[in-house]
């Protein structure tokens, strides 16, 4: 539960986390679209190449980024055995009445890779971007919309706290199984429905402490009077730079090889 990495951020001062909030959130969601443009595995030597540097721009490994895929395994494995037997093609092995298929292995083993790369890019946003940061970003990204009645404050606010707390109710999640599993509760043996029925008792627990960390929020922010929306100033104001520019060029770069991909090859 400790190993997800989306939500936690790691302070620096490396060129990524000095760029504007606003620029790692338009250049992320264009990755995440990008992802979905390349339909073979030629294109996707060009995220792989963006993510590897920015890694190494960040300063944050790779590896580290990686280890946010364990709480997805059973998802992504999933992903992978229902392309594997229900893709029609050539048949390479037969299970009963399902087929093993080089289709469905070629568009299970592409859509892991796709799961990968889209946990990576997500992951390295929330890493090199403090929480306030990002709100002040998401906010500002939202202000146009404010003129036909969005709530642009209010809907940062609550993305942020949400993937704030992402990891702290993993680890929350993490201390109740470990003291039931003291008392003698058994999370590991069984068939599946009994491990999914096993897991219903940390349901209450984990709701409660939601709650009540809710609430502390919630309380922590009115006793410090806080108002968010109009008339509320900022320490630090946001401003994009020359480095920002040299961000959305790469991204460029980006987007023209895998559209070039797609399209061209």
């Amino acid at each position: 539960m400790r190993e997800i990495t989306i939500g936690q951020y790691i302070p620096g001062n490396s060129a990524i986390h000095r760029l504007d909030p606003r620029t790692k959130i338009i250049i992320t969601f264009a990755f995440m679209v990008l992802l979905f443009v390349i339909n073979d595995f030629a294109g996707y030597v060009f995220p792989i190449v963006f993510i590897a540097i920015a890694s190494l721009l960040s300063g944050i490994s790779v590896k580290y980024m990686l280890r946010g895929l364990r709480p997805l395994i059973v998802i992504i494995m999933l992903t992978f055995v229902l392309n594997l037997f229900m893709v029609k093609g050539r048949v390479i092995y037969e299970v009963g009445p399902l087929n093993v298929t080089y289709e469905g292995l070629y568009q299970g083993t592409f859509m892991i890779l796709r799961l990968v790369l889209l946990v990576v890019g997500t992951s390295l946003l929330t890493l090199t971007t403090s929480p306030i940061t990002l709100t002040d970003g998401i906010e500002s990204l939202l202000k146009p919309f404010t003129k036909i009645g969005v709530p642009a404050h209010e809907l940062a606010m609550m993305m942020t706290i949400a993937l704030r707390f992402i990891p702290t109710l993993m680890e929350e999640t993490d201390k109740i199984m470990k003291a039931q599993m003291a008392r003698g509760a058994d999370f590991s043996s069984g068939n599946m429905v009994k491990r999914a029925q096993s897991l219903v008792p940390l349901l209450v627990p984990l709701f409660v402490s939601a709650f009540r960390r809710a609430d502390d929020l919630a309380m922590a922010m009115e006793s410090r009077c806080y108002r968010g929306g109009e008339n509320r100033t900022r320490m630090k104001t946001l401003k994009m730079t020359q480095k920002d520019l040299l961000a959305f060029v790469a991204t460029s770069f980006l987007a023209a090889g895998c559209l070039a991909s797609r399209f061209l090859w």
